[in-house]
């Protein structure tokens, strides 16, 4: 799958003496974090190609590419338990993932956010990729979901960091200390993550967020489950909902986030952390 066409630059990852802030994140009730973030350098506008008080090009809508196969098969093997090798895995593939659709999500972003979502994103994630370089191999699936968070939190800059950053944490703590994850428990992971990214974000469905991919692909995975379902079967499941949650942002109006200020005029656009959900979303429910 390929949303848009290779970012050519990558944001550096943070080094010492960078511009940061700290930031307190409550990933639950009675439960935060203080991390440092990436902050933008004082004074500089959100977008110095797109001042807040400008037109915005409404008729210049970045589609949902056509490369996204929203019929395509996926190549699951979800009969098989997600253990930490398979995790690791998954993982580094929404690495690779976001930096191929790095530039389409930041077109998008640049419509409704501030234009560095792809950005943003690839950093965070090839920050991920470090973290996992230097994880033990014996570390369990839950305990590495929650460093995966709490990296995200730190890396990301904008509103996504803390939605991702919570979600995986929240994923985690479900998981608790399990070294072999079934369909079952999957199922609740899932949405434990979209619990936690709703709290956080104090959003719901139809809000134009990143819920309204994950909520769905939650939801569809623990009901086919529920109802029988394979593991595979969940998870093609899952993504069906999850693209059909893409496409419904749409002709939604912004209730949360910088696209708020843009009132009626944000309906017809695609979410961007929408998409960037179900780019990560298949990349983990994929097969090497």
């Amino acid at each position: 799958m390929r949303l848009g066409a290779d970012s050519a630059a990558h944001l550096p990852l943070p080094v010492a003496g960078s511009a940061v802030y700290t930031r307190s994140i409550e990933t639950r009730p009675g439960f935060a974090v203080s991390l440092p973030s990436p902050s933008r350098a004082r004074g500089q506008p959100l977008n110095a190609e797109l001042p807040l008080d400008a037109e915005l090009p409404l008729n210049a809508e970045v589609p949902l590419n056509a490369e996204l196969p929203l019929n395509a098969e996926l190549p699951l093997n979800a009969e098989l338990p997600l253990d930490a090798p398979r995790l690791r895995a998954g993982l580094l593939r929404v690495r690779r993932a976001v930096d191929r659709h790095a530039a389409y999500l930041t077109r998008l972003d640049a419509v409704l956010g501030d234009g560095d979502h792809g950005d943003n994103l690839s950093t965070g994630f090839r920050a991920v990729e470090e973290l996992l370089a230097e994880l033990p191999d014996e570390t369990p699936p839950g305990e590495l979901l929650r460093a995966v968070g709490h990296r995200l939190v730190a890396t990301v800059g904008g509103a996504s960091g803390p939605l991702y950053g919570t979600a995986f944490i929240e994923a985690g703590f479900r998981a608790g200390e399990t070294a072999e994850l079934g369909p079952e428990l999957i199922g609740e992971m899932l949405v434990a993550a979209a619990d936690g990214l709703a709290r956080r974000g104090r959003c719901t469905l139809g809000d134009k967020t990143i819920l309204d991919t994950l909520r769905p692909a939650a939801d569809a995975f623990r009901g086919t489950v529920a109802s029988g379902g394979s593991g595979s079967g969940a998870a093609a499941a899952a993504i069906s909902a999850a693209r059909a949650g893409v496409v419904a942002t749409r002709p939604l109006v912004a209730r949360r986030g910088l696209a708020l200020r843009l009132g009626e005029r944000s309906a017809g656009h695609l979410d961007p952390g929408a998409v960037s959900c179900l780019v990560i979303l298949v990349a983990l429910a994929g097969d090497d």
